[in-house]
């Protein structure tokens, strides 16, 4: 069996989710695929279970009811270990995400834990966004760079991969956040641990289809749990513990 997983959760994703399951098949690299349905009315759950009985490498995980990006997260991972594969990624499902970078992030991760996808390294590499929506996002870079002293340029980007090791790392059945503040949790748990964390320089495509689950109650969690993790790390702007580096960080990196 592949090693590599892409958990994609869906919500009302039916007009990307075809042309998402090529491009993944279509890679060099071969990964499996795990769409997590929140019982989406567009019929997205209908049409992934159809996908997967046509592709082996597609599986198809049904959650009653839409309950938050963190939480299908956290089912998409849970059975990501439970099948036992080693690369377990997060990517966005509404093609934001190119899949054409994931070999760059299996090359980073041989020396790492957590392989952040950044869309501010060296640069700002996003398409189609306003200029309000790009000066929010990186404000909240900031904020959470100061707040919790994490050096990463993207603490709340949506495209990573774990290795297995780092995911059972983590107690999952605590993780309460969702959004934005879902990533920040995610990373800052495994930094404050001392892994090994890098970065890989992504371009970001915000969606051409369908609409944004952005909202005003995901930005006031964001904005509040950076401080609960600060409280967590005992008030420590740094990890508890120092990475043991496998090897030589990687171009673009950033480590703790």
């Amino acid at each position: 069996m592949n090693k590599t997983v892409v958990v994609v959760p869906t919500y009302n994703e039916r007009e990307n989710l075809s042309t998402l399951v090529q491009r993944l098949l279509n890679l060099r690299t071969p990964v499996d695929l795990l769409v997590v349905d929140d019982n989406s009315p567009d019929g997205t759950g209908k049409l992934a279970d159809d996908l997967a009985a046509q592709y082996p490498r597609v599986h198809v995980l049904h959650r009653a009811q839409k309950s938050g990006l963190g939480r299908a997260y956290i089912a998409g991972f849970k059975w990501a270990l439970e099948h036992g594969f080693e690369f377990i990624f997060e990517l966005d499902g509404d093609l934001s995400h190119n899949p054409d970078d994931i070999p760059m992030f299996l090359e980073a991760a041989k020396g790492a834990d957590l392989v952040l996808g950044s869309r501010y390294l060296d640069g700002i590499r996003i398409i189609n966004w306003p200029l309000s929506r790009l000066m929010l996002s990186q404000g909240a870079a900031t904020y959470v760079r100061i707040v919790t002293g994490m050096p990463f340029t993207d603490p709340t980007g949506g495209y990573k991969c774990f290795r297995r090791k780092a995911l059972e790392s983590i107690d999952l059945d605590i993780i309460e956040s969702n959004g934005y503040s879902f990533q920040i949790e995610m990373t800052h748990r495994l930094w404050r641990q001392g892994k090994t964390i890098v970065e890989v320089p992504i371009i970001f495509t915000d969606r051409f289809r369908g609409r944004s689950k952005m909202s005003g109650h995901i930005m006031r969690e964001a904005f509040f749990m950076v401080w609960r993790l600060l409280l967590q790390n005992k008030l420590r702007r740094r990890p508890m513990a120092q990475a043991i580096a496998q090897e030589p960080p990687r171009v673009g990196s950033a480590q703790s």
